[in-house]
């Protein structure tokens, strides 16, 4: 019964990163698209999870209270390697360090951000292509 339970939750996080970042569209599902085959993001600015798909992280920039994890999930074809900003030390944020290497179909998190501050990330294997990179404001 709580196995059940677990896959449920898990099942309906993932749904819901796919809904916020919207869907369909393009050649790779969860993409989000305007019409014209640009990628374009809707997830709040709020959101604690960060979906990336179709070579870009949706949303780029969040903000979050102080203590949250945030959620990596890649819907893309695939692996990445996020890791806090500068490229390539990865020191400015350690938390986020924590997500790392990331296959197609995985979900990771940051350890918990604790301290009030920017904290920029990026695609440490892609760290020149500005779509995989953003930012987590902790509040």
């Amino acid at each position: 019964m709580r196995r059940s339970r677990l896959i449920y939750a898990a099942t309906a996080a993932l749904l819901a990163a796919a809904i916020a970042c919207g869907g369909g569209g393009s050649s790779n599902p969860g993409t989000p698209t305007n019409g014209s085959g640009s990628t374009t993001c809707t997830a709040p600015s709020t959101s604690t999870t960060i979906t990336i798909s179709n070579n870009s992280v949706c949303p780029q920039n969040i903000t979050v209270p102080r203590g949250t994890q945030v959620t990596f999930v890649n819907n893309d074809t695939v692996a990445h390697e996020m890791n806090s900003d500068p490229h390539p030390e990865h020191t400015d944020c350690t938390e986020i360090n924590a997500v790392g290497h990331i296959e197609p179909g995985q979900t990771r998190r940051t350890d918990n951000l604790n301290n009030a501050r920017r904290c920029g990330f990026h695609d440490h294997l892609r760290d020149q292509v500005q779509s995989l990179k953003g930012s987590i404001t902790i509040q």
